[in-house]
């Protein structure tokens, strides 16, 4: 087993955190009052088709400040001396003006306990000033970027309404790791119509471009999205807890063995979800999986040639 799994059979972000920092991180989640190219008319008013309001959900309300200070007050109540991420989540949190970025991402960093920040954005919302900034801010604090790939799959993405193409994503991979910018890939399994081969593909072929972390998402369908209403309509396939497990064990073993799986499963609004409900239980999904890799002798990266 590769050290830095600890007592995992893959590179958990608490193992990461826990190296990297040498005490227990959690996220605290931001809305920054970010738009999307996506849903604002620039690329498209439809928005991703899954998308629920930008994944803004779990945010809060208020200033950076004043949401960052209420998330301490939660994480603190539990863990009393975590170091803060403040995760910029909802919408696309580099679609602005840099000066904008700038004055959100330094009130963030100003904020006691926060030792770094997160960015969930798209490859098509980074200019050069931008990326100039990053570049400067990662020098300073811990910064991790993370992009959305979903799926490899260009008639998926079509279909889903993504608006950015694979290819953009790979070169902002690369771009981004070029200036010592950690990069996280978002990836979405189960979309309509995608086969286990398919989804397979697109983790083999993220693998090769080597991102510091992953984050491995399941499906979910939301009450009110365009993707619950084609749900309704088409019926299609829903992946099974089983299947799911399966797929993810599998996936594992073909990611670079040093790069973090930051997520497994997913959170979606409890109060929303029409599908599927058995991923309400995370636990239970995880301990499949701990359970699936110990049953086949698995581990993260005992597959990967790259």
């Amino acid at each position: 087993m590769h050290p830095i799994y600890a007592n995992q059979r893959y590179y958990s972000l608490s193992n990461y955190y826990k190296k990297t920092f040498n005490k227990r991180i959690m996220k605290a989640v931001i809305d920054g009052g970010f738009s999307c190219p996506n849903k604002d008319g620039t690329l498209s008013k439809t928005g991703c088709l899954f998308c629920d309001g930008g994944s803004g959900y779990f945010t809060g309300k208020g200033s950076v400040t004043e949401q960052l200070i209420a998330e301490k007050k939660r994480i603190h109540t539990k863990y009393k001396c975590a170091g803060i991420i403040a995760y910029f989540q909802a919408n696309t949190n580099t679609y602005a003006p840099v000066d904008v970025l700038r004055n959100l991402y330094e009130e963030a960093l100003s904020v006691p306990d926060v030792v770094g920040i997160s960015i969930a954005t798209r490859a098509d919302c980074i200019s050069e000033e931008v990326l100039s900034y990053l570049k400067e801010l990662s020098e300073r604090t811990w910064l991790t970027v993370e992009l959305g790939l979903q799926t490899i799959h260009e008639s998926t993405a079509e279909k889903m309404n993504l608006c950015c193409k694979r290819e953009l994503v790979q070169k902002y991979t690369y771009k981004l790791k070029s200036l010592g910018i950690r990069v996280c890939l978002h990836i979405i399994n189960g979309l309509p119509n995608e086969t286990i081969d398919d989804m397979l593909e697109t983790v083999k072929t993220a693998a090769m471009w080597k991102p510091d972390g992953v984050k491995l998402q399941l499906l979910h369908v939301i009450e009110n999205t365009p993707l619950a209403e084609m749900y309704k309509n088409e019926s299609f396939h829903i992946l099974t807890e089983d299947e799911y497990t399966d797929l993810i064990t599998e996936q594992l073993r073909f990611l670079p063995p040093d790069t973090v799986c930051e997520r497994l499963t997913g959170d979606g609004d409890a109060k929303k979800l029409i599908a599927p409900l058995w991923s309400i239980n995370k636990r239970r999904i995880l301990n499949i999986i701990a359970q699936k890799q110990k049953l086949k002798n698995s581990f993260q990266g005992d597959k990967f040639n790259g």
